[in-house]
């Protein structure tokens, strides 16, 4: 019998690498959850249950007392406005910019294109705070510092997004583009109803990466900011609760704003999720 005439099995280990399989994916989906999970239910502590030794995993008694008392010590509703307005200003600005300049550097040929690109890749391994003083004082010279204005100004462009817009731009067919100009549609017109339906996934990653970097940034808005108090975003305003947690006694509290501040970005991912997993290719773009 010859090593040719040796056959193994199809899927003889699978039902054993399967099981292991998911026994790994359960222990890790446990092991992320569990700090969100014990955030929630510790909100729902009493202040008695919160300093409990051993610890309290299910509240005997859940209650949302700490949520009010939350509502009582900042604006919840100001600052999360003030949030929604930052990174939602901010994630629009970004997906438009990244777009297009995504688009320009993936499409179009034009001389130091290729070095204007890794300049701009360059920038993604400055430190932000290195940034933090010269764009300060941009905005500074602007006369928008304590306003939301300055906040949002600076970030309105991302070289990370116009990196990921570059490489899955790329893969759009030149000749479908090509049909679009000699149809008579503008640079526009081929950006937005065909380029950017063709990488909606990429769009919607990106979306996400922006919204909860933004919505969760603390050093940046606390700087330009200076005290206007009615201007924090929701981040900030919940440090006035860790100054307010000068022990366990109220860790409930603090666990209920984290769970508030929490919400927005969590939801955000349940609705993108799915475009994760989408093709980035449109049907007829195959050229199968």
């Amino acid at each position: 019998m010859s090593a040719r005439d040796i056959t193994i099995a199809p899927g003889a280990a699978s039902p054993a690498w399967k099981a292991l399989l998911y026994l790994l994916m359960i222990g890790i989906a446990v092991a992320s959850a569990f700090p969100l999970a014990w955030m929630v239910l510790s909100s729902l502590k009493t202040p008695a249950e919160a300093m409990q030794t051993p610890p309290v995993w299910i509240p005997a008694t859940p209650s949302l007392d700490a949520y009010s008392k939350v509502a009582e010590l900042i604006n919840v509703g100001r600052s999360f406005a003030n949030s929604a307005l930052i990174a939602g200003v901010t994630t629009f600005g970004i997906l438009v910019t990244s777009l297009m300049a995504g688009y320009a550097f993936s499409k179009y040929r034009f001389r130091g294109r290729d070095a204007l690109f890794a300049i701009t890749i360059a920038t993604m391994f400055l430190p932000p705070i290195v940034t933090l003083i010269p764009l300060y004082r941009l905005v500074g010279s602007l006369g928008l510092n304590a306003s939301l204005v300055g906040v949002i100004l600076p970030n309105l462009a991302n070289a990370f997004g116009i990196f990921l817009m570059r490489q899955f731009i790329a893969g759009v067919p030149d000749e479908l583009l090509e049909a679009a100009r000699l149809d008579g549609a503008s640079e526009m017109r081929i950006l937005f109803q065909i380029v950017a339906p063709a990488v909606a996934p990429a769009l919607a990653a990106l979306a996400l990466f922006a919204f909860v970097y933004h919505w969760n940034s603390y050093l940046w808005p606390l700087t330009v900011l200076q005290g206007n108090s009615d201007n924090y975003p929701i981040v900030i305003s919940l440090s006035r609760l860790l100054s307010y947690n000068r022990s366990a006694v109220n860790t409930n509290l603090v666990m209920a704003g984290a769970t508030l501040a929490v919400l927005p970005p969590l939801i955000l991912f349940v609705f993108l999720q799915r475009f994760f997993v989408r093709t980035i290719t449109a049907s007829g773009m195959t050229g199968q």
